[in-house]
């Protein structure tokens, strides 16, 4: 009943990520950066104010850089926490030992990807306490806050579930990284500029109200769209009127981040043994 509750493997996974002095430094650098960037933009908007005030409407601009500033360390960190987590196993001569255990393919993929999250979840929690500054000047929902953290969550979980995947397809580590790195940056970049193209062919030429829902079959992967959607209203409501499709840009990325998700672990579980029947469990 032990065995079942508490994994052996996600405990290892924890106390490997945990007890380095490196992680604990990395989340005060991480902090850092972040407290840095809102206390400068305080400084620089109450400098060029007559009246030195911070107003509510510059605590939204403050609260929409950090949280696009953390939404992009996040698709820089979590490839290089998640796409060496089975490959390095393999270059260390260590994977065949480990699939040897009573761990099935499915607690080895679902544990090493849950503490390579769990760290990530770490910086992103521990940044809450800097969110009280935007609060303590007011212009931000507490519905919002969670909004934003909940696309946080989302991307670190498709992001993860893509390292992994790499990992386990591919032997070699840095070309793992490399892969996953290009799928981040064509989900954070390439989607929004196939996105912009698109809306402007559809605009292009027209006499009339045109409709395309391309651009959003595209823009629902992008995370940092659905922020500027969350943030912004009218953005929502003329990526509504382009494509016509009333459905919000965030439904399109839960439904589509979640697929990819369960996709991708259940192939790099399939891949974790590819000349072995897996195991049940």
């Amino acid at each position: 009943m032990k065995a079942q509750l508490i994994n052996p493997m996600l405990n290892k996974e924890f106390k490997l990520r945990f007890r380095s002095f490196k992680s604990f430094l990395g989340i005060l650098f991480y902090l850092g950066v972040l407290g840095l960037i809102a206390l400068f933009y305080i400084y620089m908007e109450t400098r060029f104010n007559t009246m030195g005030m911070f107003r509510a409407e510059n605590s939204k601009n403050m609260f929409m850089i950090l949280a696009f500033v953390q939404l992009a360390l996040i698709f820089f960190m979590t490839p290089g926490l998640t796409a060496g987590i089975i490959s390095s196993e393999r270059e260390k001569q260590t994977l065949n030992i480990l699939l040897t255990t009573q761990q099935s393919s499915t607690s080895i993929i679902i544990s090493k990807l849950v503490s390579s999250l769990s760290f990530l979840l770490l910086i992103v929690i521990s940044s809450l306490p800097l969110y009280s500054i935007v609060f303590l000047f007011g212009g931000i929902s507490p519905k919002l806050l969670i909004l934003t953290f909940g696309v946080y969550l989302l991307s670190m979980a498709t992001l993860g579930s893509i390292g992994v995947f790499f990992s386990t397809l591919i032997r070699k580590t840095i070309v793992a990284m490399v892969c996953t790195y290009g799928v981040a940056f064509f989900l954070a970049a390439g989607t929004a500029i196939i996105t912009m193209f698109t809306i402007s062919f559809t605009q292009y030429g027209a006499t009339g109200a045109q409709s395309n829902p391309l651009p959003y079959f595209i823009a629902m992967f992008n995370p940092f769209g659905v922020m500027l959607a969350l943030f912004e209203p009218g953005a929502a409501m003329e990526l509504k009127n382009v494509t016509g499709i009333d459905m919000h840009l965030g439904i399109g990325l839960i439904i589509s981040y979640i697929t990819i998700s369960i996709v991708l672990i259940l192939l790099s579980i399939k891949k974790l043994r590819p000349n072995m029947r897996s195991r049940k469990g």
